[in-house]
């Protein structure tokens, strides 16, 4: 694994979990560092996991472009696909140049157009996410690898802002979300945040001939954890963030 100049490697410690999550409880009031660290991030697990990858980088759902910044870094042209204008702006940044409006279920791309898909955190809102898993595999070249990361409903933040409550059902959290607050959540069960597993992400996968699984596993973990993730269960409970990084085959 190689870092670009003056990019610092994390590593795949326990200090780099811990790092994570200093930086999360920041994240409100000052989200830019976390989000920096997360891009550098992804792209060494990409590396670990992977290998590095020829071709353009497709960030589903990247929003303000942390991703895309941190991607020059890294020797990648980055296009972002977001579906929400007012994203592009998220934390009064502003969208990089390669930035288009567009559903990830639905992407305005030809098949096989780039070496590396990445997708963070958006499946878990989106009814329909097994649409977004087959376009991520379609605009994938042969050989090309795919970054999908989501946040499991049985994990200590499945219910985001209605956390830890959505143990007690989701429909719960939410209006209790409301009385102590006076507004809805802006993640709502049922309508914009779902109750995902990530047995049953894996398991769409696994049925994709077209590609094979180089990782799966806690996000935010030192990988030598994985196993833990197997159990069922157990692994979404203990986990905040499920990856997967996959291949798609030469021959699909």
């Amino acid at each position: 694994m190689t870092s670009p100049p003056g990019v610092a490697p994390h590593g795949d410690g326990l200090q780099r979990s811990v790092s994570l999550f200093r930086l999360y409880l920041h994240e409100p009031s000052d989200p830019e560092p976390f989000y920096r660290f997360l891009a550098d991030d992804t792209f060494e697990q990409l590396d670990r996991f992977a290998g590095r990858i020829d071709g353009p980088l497709l960030d589903i759902g990247g929003a303000a472009g942390y991703l895309a910044r941190a991607a020059d870094g890294h020797g990648y042209d980055c296009v972002v696909v977001e579906p929400f204008y007012d994203q592009l702006f998220l934390h009064e940044q502003q969208p990089t140049p390669l930035t288009a409006l567009a559903d990830g279920r639905a992407l305005p791309v030809p098949d096989g157009s780039f070496g590396v898909v990445h997708c963070s955190n958006v499946l878990e809102h989106i009814p329909d996410y097994v649409r977004l898993l087959e376009e991520m595999v379609r605009v994938l070249r042969p050989g090309g690898v795919g970054y999908l990361a989501f946040t499991p409903w049985t994990s200590p933040w499945g219910g985001h802002e209605t956390s830890p409550w959505h143990y007690f059902g989701g429909e719960y959290a939410a209006r209790r979300y409301e009385r102590r607050h006076g507004t809805p959540p802006k993640n709502r069960f049922g309508e914009s945040l779902f109750a995902l597993r990530s047995a049953e992400v894996r398991t769409e996968l696994d049925r994709d001939t077209r590609i094979e699984i180089c990782w799966s596993g806690p996000r935010y973990w030192p990988s030598s954890w994985w196993p833990l993730a197997r159990v069922p269960l157990v692994g979404d409970l203990l986990s905040w963030n499920h990856l997967v990084i996959f291949r798609k085959r030469a021959s699909a």
